[in-house]
């Protein structure tokens, strides 16, 4: 009997002690089944910044240097989406409504700033039919349409000049895209749009180079005529087999189809090691450009 008593004191003690010190300990609140904790407020909430990649296989996963960028060049408080696609132009991106996808991205909120890279020239050059764009008027009216839908759909477009190819004549690099890098930077000053000059930054890294080194950026290994004729200063078809006695430059509008490009070797496609430079080079040119947005990229 008196071990029954002890028992009961012993369970009785802790409220005895509340009565003693006039404490009052309530228990929390249970939580409603299915009702979620309070959200954090927008002062607190996390703040994350998206990079759109707009433009053709240059810029593409797989082909060009977009993968690259958005894998090994921002941090985790940016979502990188490349929503460049092969063999498409200022017109036909347009035509094909890749870029109302794109704008629906844009629209779809929850961030704290969008960016826009748009990069275009390869596919608006002449010989492509149905891509071809006219280089006084309608090139740079399209990449003027792009940057007014950008900036109605509340984010901010940024325009790089096309990504140079790697042909080389006597020992200099022939940057046919140079007028089509022009015609971004005159858009650019007009419109006040922050601009990314990665054909002229390109063009000089590629004649640093030399035609031969230069190869090692492409998607496959050149053969061993195209890369001893580079030797002697000039590049010659990529698919050649045979070295001819005159050299033939490659033709990049039979080259370059619509869609993605074939692993093969070419002047134009980039291969991991030449995707990996070049995202370097935009992440870069894109600190620089953009300074909101050092803090958030690995130039």
């Amino acid at each position: 009997m008196a071990r029954i008593g002890f028992l009961i004191v012993l369970l009785l003690a802790p409220f005895v002690a509340l009565a003693q010190d006039g404490t009052s300990h309530t228990a929390p609140a249970p939580v409603a089944a299915g009702i979620p904790p309070e959200l954090p407020s927008a002062s607190t909430r996390f703040k994350a910044v998206r990079i759109i990649l707009i433009g053709d296989s240059t810029v593409q996963v797989n082909s060009g240097w977009g993968g690259s960028f958005c894998a090994y060049h921002v941090l985790s408080v940016v979502a990188c989406i490349d929503l460049a696609r092969g063999g498409r132009s200022t017109s036909s991106y347009r035509a094909e409504h890749s870029w109302e996808i794109a704008l629906d991205e844009m629209k779809s909120g929850g961030y704290v700033a969008t960016y826009v890279l748009i990069q275009f020239g390869h596919n608006d050059q002449p010989g492509k039919p149905g891509r071809s764009t006219d280089l006084a008027t309608q090139f740079p009216a399209n990449l003027r349409h792009y940057v007014e839908d950008t900036r109605a759909a509340g984010a901010i477009p940024v325009l790089i000049t096309p990504l140079t190819r790697r042909e080389f004549i006597r020992g200099k690099l022939d940057n046919t895209l140079l007028p089509w890098a022009d015609a971004v930077r005159k858009v650019t000053a007009e419109m006040n749009v922050p601009l990314l000059d990665l054909n002229a930054d390109s063009a000089a890294a590629i004649q640093a180079m030399g035609p031969q080194t230069a190869m090692s950026l492409a998607q496959a290994q050149p053969s061993a005529e195209v890369f001893d004729a580079a030797a002697s200063g000039t590049t010659i078809a990529a698919q050649t087999g045979a070295a001819p006695r005159t050299p033939v430059m490659q033709d990049n509008a039979s080259v370059e189809p619509q869609g993605d490009p074939k692993r093969a070797f070419d002047y134009t496609h980039l291969g991991v090691t030449g995707a990996d430079y070049f995202s370097q080079m935009v992440a870069s040119e894109l600190a620089r450009a953009i300074p909101a947005l050092r803090r958030d990229l690995l130039p």
